[in-house]
């Protein structure tokens, strides 16, 4: 998952939507979103290479519904072929009955294992982000204040190029009670940033310009989907998905 922008208690009534893209190698192989045969509270896509989800609700529990997603952090220098899968921090909240608070003290004492990621996970009461990476309140689990936020591959709200443009273009929708089909245009916009305005992640200039894309297509790595999730006050869980590759 790299993109998500998401609203947090704005809505009335909608404690929270949010709008995401996952990008992959095409040839890792993943099941659309559906729900999971072993956990049918589940509804999600799947990772089939490494198991676990990088984006997920979970229609019941002892909770309500709740949400979970993970994005990567771009960090070649800091990267381990031996680190655990990243999408099991999803899968493993998704299908458990903790609290937000509670799961990151659960996994905290071993977040170091893993290559870098942000993690946000919640239900419609709270919602809490967490990284690896970077020094601050998330090194503990921050919770979240209601907003709209933006989530790729840097810390939360980095001002990555895709990321300003997104959450504007997310509000704009929002103010506008815009259909769940004009987020999923936003998602498609395949403009890439100028040079001037592109982080520097500590790889080659070619790739950062591609991938500064809100969808990003190469000849093998892109886009696979795009999702919208929304979680109701009244208890509803919706997880929409559009399949690109």
């Amino acid at each position: 998952m790299c993109l998500i922008v998401f609203a947090w208690r704005v809505m009335p009534g909608v404690p929270l939507i949010a709008a995401a893209n996952r990008d992959e190698y095409y040839s890792r192989p993943a099941s659309p979103a559906g729900p999971w045969p072993d956990h049918p509270q589940v509804f999600g896509g799947r990772d089939l290479q490494g198991g676990g989800t990088w984006m997920g609700i979970s229609k019941e529990g002892p909770h309500g519904p709740r949400f979970a997603a993970i994005t990567n952090v771009r960090a070649p220098q800091d990267w381990r072929d031996d680190a655990p899968t990243r999408g099991v921090l999803v899968s493993d909240f998704l299908t458990g009955d903790w609290l937000a608070a509670d799961y990151i003290a659960h996994i905290a004492p071993r977040a170091h294992e893993f290559n870098g990621f942000n993690l946000v996970i919640g239900d419609r009461e709270q919602l809490v982000w967490y990284s690896n990476r970077g020094d601050g309140d998330h090194r503990n689990g921050q919770t979240l204040e209601p907003g709209i936020y933006g989530l790729s591959n840097g810390l939360l709200d980095a001002p990555w190029p895709k990321v300003v443009r997104t959450k504007a273009q997310f509000a704009s929708l929002l103010c506008q009670g815009a259909p769940e089909d004009a987020y999923f245009e936003m998602l498609a916009d395949t403009t890439c940033a100028p040079d001037p305005r592109l982080p520097d992640t500590g790889i080659a200039i070619e790739m950062e310009r591609v991938l500064s894309a809100v969808r990003i297509e190469t000849p093998g790595y892109g886009t696979r989907t795009s999702t919208v999730v929304t979680l109701y006050a009244s208890g509803d869980a919706v997880l929409n998905e559009k399949l690109i590759q």
